[in-house]
């Protein structure tokens, strides 16, 4: 019997992954807004990589009542996560800061966020705030701004940015010189959040990670079952924010460049966010610097001002100077 449980071990030892330099001590992660498929996907994708060494142990709830896809389904990922994953749920951000050793921020509506992130970034606990960043551009700034402050890392993205097809654009897509990027995306909307924000953020995110930073202006238009976001980046080339209102959205990416053209296959995907963020979780290195963040929502902003113009240009600079609040 001691042989066999000897084998038994050592088949099991040599199956289980070994951890990346990066994962060192085990690390705590709390959740904050349980009204998210996020929340069980991420959860299960940490859970299913021990050697990453980043357990979900608390969550706070949260929950916006004026949003159906939070107010139906925050109790049910709730239970899912205690139920099925063994986390602790807890009744304040406070109590579950005291459990933990880093933050998600998940709560579906972007706009409570800045108020969740306070406290995190108090306690200087490293912070992942999921889509949408937020809910308006001012709270973005705040947010970058208390984080400088405090001295705490933190990072927000599209699950978009971390797709290895995707990211791997932005070093070589194998057409010279890109001229154009497409991001495209479902165009879902939600009546508390600009346009982008809710869905776009995915299309918007995805042309981003291959171009970079640098959008000048930006108008918007529509064309039949399509939203689309043009903007001017200060060394010519063009990022196009194609939003899908029916039909199939894909390709999440297409890129024009000197040699050709080249487009992602597939959809979205969550597993190369949720590596990067437990590796962020270990090192408090963020992996996108929080000016591009920034600028992020200032494209979307932007794009928002732009429809209320009736499809005018709208610089980026003009937000930068004089605080834009757009209408719906």
């Amino acid at each position: 019997m001691r042989v066999l449980a000897l084998v038994l071990c050592l088949s099991s030892c040599a199956l289980a992954a070994e951890s990346p330099p990066w994962a060192k001590a085990p690390l705590r992660a709390g959740i904050i807004g349980t009204d998210t498929s996020h929340v069980p996907a991420f959860t299960s994708t940490l859970h299913a990589h021990p050697e990453w060494k980043v357990k979900v142990t608390a969550a706070f709830k949260g929950g916006s009542p004026d949003v159906p896809s939070s107010r139906d389904r925050v109790e049910k990922y709730a239970q899912d996560l205690r139920d099925k994953h063994g986390v602790q749920l807890v009744d304040s951000i406070g109590a579950m800061l005291a459990k933990v050793d880093a933050v998600l921020i998940e709560s579906v509506d972007g706009r409570p966020h800045l108020e969740q992130a306070r406290p995190v970034l108090a306690a200087r606990k490293p912070l992942f705030i999921d889509k949408p960043f937020t809910a308006s551009l001012q709270d973005a700034r705040e947010i970058v701004r208390l984080a400088a402050e405090t001295g705490t890392p933190f990072f927000s993205c599209s699950c978009a940015r971390f797709q290895p097809e995707i990211w791997k654009l932005r070093a070589d897509g194998g057409v010279g010189k890109v001229t154009k990027v497409q991001g495209s995306a479902p165009m879902n909307l939600e009546p508390h959040h600009p346009d982008l924000f809710w869905y776009g953020i995915h299309g918007v995110e995805a042309l981003y990670t291959v171009l970079g930073p640098g959008c000048v202006s930006v108008t918007r238009r529509e064309e039949g079952d399509l939203d689309i976001t043009v903007g001017t980046w200060k060394d010519g080339r063009v990022g196009v924010f194609r939003g899908v209102k029916k039909g199939d959205y894909k390709p999440i990416v297409k890129v024009w460049g000197e040699k050709g053209e080249v487009e992602t296959p597939g959809g979205f995907s969550y597993a190369g966010l949720v590596q990067v963020m437990a590796e962020f979780f270990h090192t408090g290195k963020p992996p996108i610097d929080p000016a591009e963040t920034l600028e992020i929502v200032e494209f979307m902003t932007a794009a928002q001002v732009s429809k209320d113009r009736g499809g005018a240009e709208v610089k980026l600079e003009e937000l930068r100077t004089v605080p834009a609040r757009p209408s719906r």
